[in-house]
């Protein structure tokens, strides 16, 4: 779904990815989801200004069935893979992570879905030599992100929050 949006004086497309999506903008969009246990890894290229998002569900593919973006060791490589293929470079890259949250949770199995989606974004992260810049991740309440792919801004609001 893409639909014009303007915060300021320069009109943004705007683009909602859903679980198993990656979406890289280059030109100037406004990326948004909503992520509870699942994570959204924004990565943005510095010198080029191109941006993107993805959205997983699980933490590892297992082998079985489609390897499937709806996993974060499937998902991230894959990002970056599709950023450096338009022209970006790892070294003039840096991510910030969203989501991981517990909401919900009735048992140990579900609260760890969270943090192992956490945990995943920054191992491959630091094997790939990207830095972490800002993180907002964990606890009990969802979050809706805004993601400018020209500017790595982002817009953060909790769901469910009083």
């Amino acid at each position: 779904m893409e639909a014009a949006f303007a915060l300021t004086d320069r009109v943004y497309q705007r683009h909602f990815i859903h679980v198993g999506e990656i979406y890289i903008a280059q030109e100037p969009t406004e990326i948004a989801t909503v992520l509870g246990s699942c994570v959204g890894v924004c990565l943005f290229d510095r010198k080029l200004k191109i941006g993107g998002l993805n959205h997983y569900l699980l933490p590892l593919w297992n082998g079985n069935g489609l390897k499937s973006p709806k996993f974060g060791n499937a998902s991230i490589p894959k990002m970056i893979e599709q950023m450096i293929a338009l022209g970006c470079k790892i070294e003039n890259m840096e991510a910030k992570i969203f989501g991981g949250a517990s909401p919900n949770a009735t048992n140990l199995e579900d609260m760890m879905i969270g943090k192992k989606n956490i945990i995943i974004a920054k191992e491959i992260l630091a094997q790939n030599s990207i830095p972490i810049v800002a993180q907002d991740t964990g606890g009990a309440h969802g979050r809706r992100i805004v993601m400018r792919s020209d500017t790595n801004q982002i817009w953060l609001r909790y769901t469910g929050a009083e």
